[in-house]
C-alpha cells in the first residue's frame, strides 16, 4: 500500500499529488498485513456502551486536572492535565523532551501519583543516570522498557497507574500491523489503541514524538489531529533557553509557550522571560531596537537588531534570523517607497536577539525603526519600545492586547512607548510610563532626530 506522510490516505498505486490534502510526492510505500481481527474486537472494549445525546441533557462539569508542579509547563497546558488526555511532545533530537517529562514524573511521583515511564529507546540504566541527575523520587514511579503494544497494554491494565509516558512512538509496533516501526501504518495503528486507552481507563498518556528536518512531528499528520494537545519542544541546542510551546490544545488556549534553561542538574523555569532575553543588550548602539510580542496571552520584550550597510555586489544580501524573511523585504520595500530611502541597494541583516522566533506581525514597527536606526547610524533613545503593524501604504495599523504590552514595558523600566495611533483611545488607566501615538513610518523618523 501506499500512504500519504501529510493526511494518512491509502492508495493500492503511488500518486504525485494526494487527492486528499493536495500534497506533492508524499507517497510512501509500505507493506501491511493485518492478521485476524483482534483489532477490531477491542474498539468496543474503549468505554461503556453509550447512546446519542441531546444537548441539553449533557451536564457541563470542570475538566478534573492534575497540576505537574512545574508552573511553565502547567501554563502551557492551560492549567494542569486533563485527566484522560492524549498528548503529544515533539521536539529535536537532544531538545530535552524526555528530560522535561522525567521532571514532571519527579513532581507528580512526590505527590503521590501513580507514573508508568515506558521506554523503547533508553534501558533502565540510562534512565536511572539521567534521574540521578534531577534529584530524589518517590517509589510510586514505575519504569518499563518494550516496544511491543500488547505486552505495554496488559502491563497499563494490570498496574493502573494514572499518567503514562511513551518514548517514542516512533519505537512502537504493534503484531498484527506487518509494517516496520516508525511507519506510517504502525504510528497510526498504535496512537489509535493508545488513544482508545486513555479515554476508555481515564489515564493521561504522553507521547514523544520525533520531529522531521522541516520541524514537524514525523509521521502522518492525521497523529496531529488524534491527540488532544500537540507541544512543541524548541531552541537552538547550543544556546541555554528552551521554550515550550502549544500549538494544539483542547483544553485550553493555543500559542501559549513556556520557557525554560538549561542547567546541568535539569530544566529550569524562567519566571520573567523578557527580563531574560534582553540580558547583555547594547547602550546607545545604532539598531538595536525593543519590541514586544504577545504569546498566547503572555507579552515579552525582546531585543531587535538590524544592520544595514552599502553593498559592494551586484545583488545585495539579506538576511533574517528568527524572523519571516519575506517580511523584512517587505518593510525595507515600504520604507524605500514611501520615504524615499535608498535602501534598496544595502546589505541588511535582522537579528530576534536570544534565538527566539516571532512571527507576530506587531514587531513590524520595531524592525522598522531598527533598520532606520542602522541606516542612519542613529541610536535609539534609551528606555524605548516600539510595537505596530506596518502596512503597504506606510501606515501604522493597530495590533490586540496594547494595554498587556505597555503594562510590560513599565514594570522592566521603559520610560517611553511607541504604539500605533489608534491604539491609544484602549489605554484607559494612567501610567508612569510615556506614550507616543504614531500614525506612519514618516512619524517614526523623527523619533531618531528629535529627543524624547
Amino acid at each position: 500500500m501506499y500512504f500519504c506522510r501529510e493526511c494518512g490516505y491509502e492508495s493500492p498505486k503511488w500518486m504525485g499529488q494526494c487527492p486528499a490534502c493536495r500534497a506533492w510526492n508524499s507517497f510512501t510505500e509500505e507493506s501491511v498485513t493485518v492478521r485476524g481481527s483482534k483489532n477490531t474486537a477491542r474498539q468496543s472494549e474503549a468505554g461503556p456502551q453509550s447512546r446519542p445525546a441531546v444537548l441539553s441533557e449533557i451536564e457541563l462539569t470542570q475538566e478534573s486536572r492534575i497540576l505537574t508542579g512545574i508552573g511553565e509547563f502547567d501554563r502551557v497546558l492551560g492549567g494542569g492535565i486533563v485527566m484522560g488526555s492524549l498528548t503529544l511532545v515533539g521536539g529535536d533530537p537532544g531538545i530535552g523532551k524526555s528530560t522535561l517529562l522525567l521532571q514532571m514524573c519527579q513532581k507528580l511521583a512526590l505527590q503521590g501519583q501513580r507514573i508508568l515511564y515506558i521506554s523503547g529507546e533508553e534501558s533502565l540504566r540510562q534512565i536511572k543516570m539521567r534521574a540521578e541527575r534531577i534529584g530524589r523520587f518517590a517509589d510510586t514511579l514505575k519504569l518499563y522498557c518494550e516496544t511491543n503494544l500488547s505486552r505495554i497494554e496488559d502491563v497499563i491494565r494490570e498496574e493502573q497507574p494514572q499518567i503514562v509516558i511513551i518514548d517514542s512512538i516512533q519505537t512502537m509496533y504493534h503484531e498484527e500491523v506487518g509494517a516496520a516501526p516508525g511507519s506510517v501504518s504502525q504510528v497510526r495503528e498504535s496512537t489509535g489503541i493508545l488513544l482508545r486507552m486513555a479515554k476508555g481507563m481515564g489515564i493521561s498518556i504522553f507521547i514523544v514524538g520525533h520531529v522531521t528536518k522541516e520541524g514537524t512531528v514525523a509521521g502522518p499528520r492525521v497523529l496531529e489531529h488524534m491527540v488532544d494537545t500537540v507541544l512543541y519542544f524548541e531552541g537552538d541546542r547550543h544556546a541555554s533557553y528552551r521554550i515550550l510551546r502549544g500549538v494544539k490544545n483542547r483544553f485550553g488556549s493555543t500559542n501559549e509557550i513556556g520557557v525554560f534553561e538549561m542547567r546541568q542538574e535539569g530544566l529550569a523555569e524562567v519566571k520573567n522571560p523578557s527580563e531574560f532575553m534582553l540580558n547583555g543588550r547594547p547602550k546607545q548602539a545604532s539598531g538595536s531596537v525593543v519590541s514586544c510580542s504577545m504569546e498566547g496571552t503572555r507579552p515579552i520584550l525582546t531585543e531587535i537588531q538590524a544592520l544595514v550597510c552599502h553593498s559592494n555586489f551586484g545583488i545585495p544580501r539579506r538576511q533574517a534570523t528568527g524572523t519571516d524573511f519575506n517580511r523584512v523585504n517587505l518593510l525595507m520595500a515600504v520604507l524605500e517607497k514611501r520615504m524615499g530611502l535608498r535602501i534598496g541597494e544595502c546589505d541588511a541583516y535582522v537579528n530576534i536577539a536570544g534565538g527566539i522566533k516571532i512571527t507576530e506581525p506587531a514587531i513590524d514597527l520595531g524592525i522598522v525603526l531598527a533598520i532606520l536606526s542602522s541606516f542612519q547610524n542613529r541610536p535609539v533613545p534609551e528606555g524605548l519600545v516600539a510595537f505596530g503593524e506596518v502596512g503597504l501604504s506606510g501606515e501604522v495599523r493597530a495590533v490586540s492586547m496594547a494595554q498587556a504590552r505597555v503594562k510590560e514595558a513599565e514594570k522592566l523600566g521603559f520610560t517611553a512607548c511607541v504604539l500605533p495611533e489608534v491604539s491609544l483611545k484602549g489605554l484607559t488607566e494612567k501610567r508612569n510610563i510615556r506614550l507616543i501615538g504614531v500614525s506612519g513610518v514618516a512619524d517614526v523618523a523623527r523619533l531618531l532626530i528629535q529627543p524624547l
